[in-house]
């Protein structure tokens, strides 16, 4: 602050004396003094050529082009002596107001300060520091009315464990201290996005209560050089000066990428600001009650000396919680929203799988928002599912009409996956089918593990591929071979990667054996195709060929036997579907068993015989379920 005052003092000297250098005669040039007796002796010689009186102050200019001023007594005849040498005369009233005065003569230079002041914050982005290019942006967080802490974040217990070390150092330092322990200095989360890395950092601060420093990665670097290195310091002035403190950086890999990697060789901003912290984390001067927090998604690109003992000692996985995880996770949530008494977590927990935390907040909202839509007053277990099908698949919209021969090909195309999936014991259970439209599909069977998947067995991976073609087979089988659709093109799609990752990546084929086969690329030289990286050779790809045909061919006969050998089933599912749309996993089995099916919403989903969909828009978030039997509008 002291600093910024100085600067501007002697801004404002450098101006005065530049102005007061280069105003005009009128102003404040210097005059020479003379007597009133050498006035007169001037104006008798003619040396005087012009004066201005102003009252008993008088000003003038000699022949020789000098400039004078003296103060004449009250001289009754001093006029006449002047008109007799010819001396030009200019009389003026003295000035009331010398203030005026000075700010009209000011007035111009004040105007290019304040324009000059307004390009200096423009260039700064407007955030009323003129000068302050080297400040720091981060942000102190007042815990006192938005405090967090350990009890609102659930769901990623481990990363919770391996802070409550930092947490306890800071409440009670001498505890490690005396037996020579070392804190450390930097904990970077990781994770996916939507995990809670920062929420986590801030519960850290909470449960702490000590201040907590907030910055992005990407305000550190600006057009100017030397700004991040400068704002880098800054922030750790700050955190001394606050000390014991946690300074959190969101995004770091914006500023800690690996240096070298690009364009501008080692000298370009982004690379000096990375210098500048990675100094200030563990260089010759000790930053001694500061712990640095720092999120990214991406730990693989940054920088070896940012990860290395001494700066981020820890690195704190935040993963996609378990369905432990989701269950708590879903609690939290729930606890602002009036819930009915139907509302089972446990249940909802399952059918989310590879949800984030985020994507849980964001499905709990889309409950309360339907709920309120319907003019309700709790939250029941319909909006969940509801808002967990909106989320998962894409929105409703019935406006689609669809003729009824398209509607009997998607229904018998989606009960010809349900079938197949009903009769492979690794496949996951089914969680829901449905002829409704949503995203980009006419229809959909969405399966659901029964608990999270680690990893796939050759038995899950088969099954899969046989759903998967299930639908293409019960179109042929129903309609004939001449009436095959286009329907079927992402489950094609669908099997013909599975069935190359397979071979290629999962060692699962007899023939090639346990070993991995990347594909040929294409080197690129600045956009130009220059050489091609030979992987494997022309035999071996025609082998990878015929071993993913194989495995695709045998799927498809497993699908036709399963379908022939309950052909009725199949009629049974196709003319169920029809009459009502949507169908559990648990309907289907009864529907199967020749078990009445009461559906309480049955009327709200049928209309007139031309039932319509949805076509949402396009964007999809990472499938959470089995989505196999997903049916794409065609295109052209």
């Amino acid at each position: 602050m002291k600093r910024n005052f100085a600067f501007w003092v002697i801004i404002l000297i450098l101006l005065l004396a530049f102005f007061s250098a280069f105003q005009g005669p009128g102003g404040s040039e210097k005059r020479q003094e003379i007597t009133y007796s050498e006035f007169l002796a001037g104006v008798n010689s003619g040396t005087i050529t012009s004066v201005t009186i102003q009252e008993n102050n008088i000003a003038g200019l000699l022949a020789n082009g000098q400039t004078f001023q003296t103060y004449a007594p009250n001289d009754a005849t001093l006029i006449d002596k002047l008109n007799a040498k010819g001396v030009n005369i200019n009389a003026k009233p003295i000035d009331d107001s010398p203030v005026m005065s000075a700010l009209l003569s000011w007035l111009p230079m004040v105007v290019l300060i304040g324009i000059w002041i307004f390009f200096m914050r423009q260039m700064q982005g407007g955030n009323g520091k003129a000068m302050g290019f080297g400040k720091s942006k981060a942000k102190l967080l007042n815990e006192l009315t938005t405090r967090v802490t350990f009890d609102d974040v659930a769901g990623i217990e481990e990363a919770k464990e391996e802070l409550e070390e930092i947490v306890e150092f800071l409440k009670d330092p001498s505890k490690y201290q005396r037996l020579g322990a070392v804190i450390p200095k930097g904990a970077l989360l990781t994770g996916p996005p939507g995990t809670g890395k920062t929420l986590l950092a801030r519960a850290v601060a909470g449960e702490a209560n000590v201040p907590f420093f907030s910055i992005s990665g990407s305000d550190f670097v600006e057009m100017f050089v030397g700004v991040g290195a400068s704002r880098v310091r800054d922030m750790f002035e700050q955190g001394k000066n606050n000390a014991p403190c946690i300074i959190f950086i969101d995004e770091i890999d914006a500023v800690g990428r690996h240096r070298g990697a690009g364009l501008g060789g080692g000298n370009d901003e982004r690379e000096q600001t990375l210098n500048q912290l990675l100094v200030e984390m563990d260089g010759f001067e000790a930053n001694e009650g500061i712990i640095l927090l720092a999120a990214t998604n991406r730990p693989d690109v940054l920088d070896p000396a940012l990860l290395r003992p001494g700066r981020f000692d820890r690195q704190v996985v935040v993963s996609n919680p378990d369905i432990l995880g989701r269950e708590k996770i879903l609690k939290v949530h729930m606890k602002k929203v009036p819930l009915a008494a139907d509302v089972e977590p446990r249940v909802i927990a399952r059918g989310t799988p590879g949800f984030s935390g985020a994507d849980i907040a964001n499905l709990v909202n889309e409950a309360a928002l339907l709920a309120a839509r319907k003019g309700k007053r709790v939250v029941a277990m319909e909006d969940f599912e509801q808002s967990k099908d909106k989320v998962m698949m894409g929105a409703e919209r019935r406006s689609m009409v669809m003729t009824e021969d398209e509607r009997k090909l998607t229904a018998y195309h989606e009960g010809g996956h349900a079938l197949v999936a009903l009769h492979c014991p690794a496949s996951d259970p089914i969680h829901k089918a449905t002829i409704i439209p949503r995203g980009r599909a006419l229809g959909m069977v969405m399966r659901l593990p029964e608990h999270d998947a680690l990893s796939m067995s050759r038995e899950k991976m088969h099954a899969d591929l046989a759903v998967a073609m299930g639908g293409r087979v019960a179109e042929e089988l129903i309609f004939g071979y001449d009436k095959v659709t286009s329907g079927a093109s992402s489950d094609i799609s669908y099997a013909t990667k599975m069935a190359r990752a397979m071979v290629t990546k999962w060692g699962m084929s007899d023939k090639l054996g346990p070993l991995e086969y990347g594909e040929n690329q294409q080197e690129i030289f600045l956009g130009h195709s220059v050489a091609q990286s030979q992987n494997i050779s022309s035999a071996t790809a025609k082998i990878i060929d015929e071993e993913i045909r194989s495995l695709v061919d045998v799927s498809y006969k497993r699908a036709t036997k399963i379908l022939k050998d309950n052909i009725d089933d199949l009629h049974k599912l196709g003319k169920g579907l029809l009459e009502y749309e949507t169908l559990s996993g648990k309907e289907i089995k009864d529907l199967l068993a020749g078990k009445d099916i009461k559906k309480d919403f049955k009327d709200k989903t049928k209309t007139d015989n031309k039932p319509t969909g949805s076509v949402p828009s396009t964007k999809k978030s990472k499938p959470k379920g089995d989505n196999i039997g997903s049916d794409p509008i065609p295109e052209g």
